[in-house]
């Protein structure tokens, strides 16, 4: 079931009611803090001032947190997505139930950028977790867009202002982690950064420093054999690409700040990547999948059942979210220049 709302036909980005971009908001996990967060995103003059939501899922989970937050919004135009007879709204219950609704309405939203009816979407948490009991085979939000959008090639890539990281391997166990560092692999991200950066954030020439896998980079070899048989070889063939530099030690790069000199960074596994930034971005990182046709950001926070329902959630990752989803369907329709031109350095 559609809201009779939304324009069926396509529009172009930035071609709006009020020149607003219009962003697909997938609530995610209703029993998490997804729908909270959204509903305060509903109310805020500024974030609204050059945006149009369009929530995707349950109308009636948006309503109960409108309510219980006595927030007043009036004429949200949401695309319905039915519910599982099966499912009631438990704040913090993990229930497979909620998970089948928040995939559909993924899906949907998906769907809405293919059909030209939004400019970008953006994903509320889902909990991996819960996902799979619903019976969907994917290890997240990133998987799952890229084989609806047929694309082979993607990139997890964490994006707070000038901090940019990407992830050689994303939702990898740890013990599997060393197998898919490959001359392939890292020529891939590499390839996908330097493409997302140029097209995304409008740096003609960007520079990308790459970590280590091992303690001290290998340490010239006494501490693992990666660095020296397959990311320094890989840098040296790709340096037509982009500028690049590297491997560098993980544990000093972050805190030393050397982050602030380059343009991208790319991590070799998840919480090498993902630690240190989301203790730089201070509670207002994105996940942004680049290599899609469609545009695709996220919070980076996760479903946070231990909250849900309370009113503590902060929503400023889904807003910084939403801000760069914006900025990036602009830049990609129309060539405006990016909020983010000046790059890392």
């Amino acid at each position: 079931m559609t809201d009779s709302r939304i324009p069926s036909k396509n529009l172009r980005a930035g071609q709006t009611s009020g020149g607003k971009l219009r962003i697909a908001v997938s609530m995610g996990d209703p029993n998490g803090i997804g729908p909270e967060i959204l509903a305060d995103c509903l109310t805020d003059e500024d974030l609204l001032a050059d945006i149009e939501l369009i929530p995707v899922g349950d109308p009636d989970v948006l309503a109960f947190y409108l309510k219980s937050k006595a927030l007043q919004v009036d004429d949200v135009p949401v695309e319905v997505v039915s519910r599982d007879p099966d499912y009631q709204l438990l704040p913090g219950r993990a229930d497979h139930h909620a998970g089948r609704l928040a995939m559909e309405s993924v899906a949907r939203a998906i769907t809405l950028c293919q059909e030209g009816r939004v400019d970008a979407m953006t994903t509320c948490p889902i909990s991996k977790e819960v996902i799979a009991r619903a019976g969907f085979d994917f290890p997240g939000h990133t998987e799952f867009i890229a084989e609806n959008t047929g694309t082979e090639e993607v990139l997890m890539m964490m994006v707070s202002g000038g901090l940019r990281v990407g992830l050689v391997t994303a939702h990898v166990p740890l013990a599997d982690v060393c197998a898919h560092i490959t001359p392939e692999s890292v020529s891939r991200t590499v390839r996908l950064m330097a493409d997302s950066l140029r097209k995304d954030f409008g740096i003609a020439h960007p520079h990308i420093a790459i970590l280590g896998l091992n303690p001290h980079a290998g340490d010239g070899g006494v501490l693992g054999t990666e660095e020296n048989d397959i990311i320094t070889p890989t840098i040296t063939q790709l340096s037509a690409i982009a500028e690049l530099s590297g491997p560098y030690p993980a544990d000093g790069f972050f805190g030393s700040g050397q982050w602030k000199n380059v343009d991208g960074v790319i991590a070799m596994y998840h919480d090498q990547g993902l630690g240190p930034f989301k203790a730089l971005s201070f509670g207002k990182g994105v996940n942004m999948t680049a290599g899609l046709p469609i545009v695709r950001t996220s919070p980076d926070h996760g479903t946070g059942f231990d909250i849900a329902g309370s009113g503590r959630a902060d929503p400023s990752s889904l807003k910084a979210a939403l801000r760069l989803a914006a900025d990036v369907a602009r830049r990609r329709a129309e060539g405006v220049p990016s909020s983010s031109d000046q790059g890392g350095r």
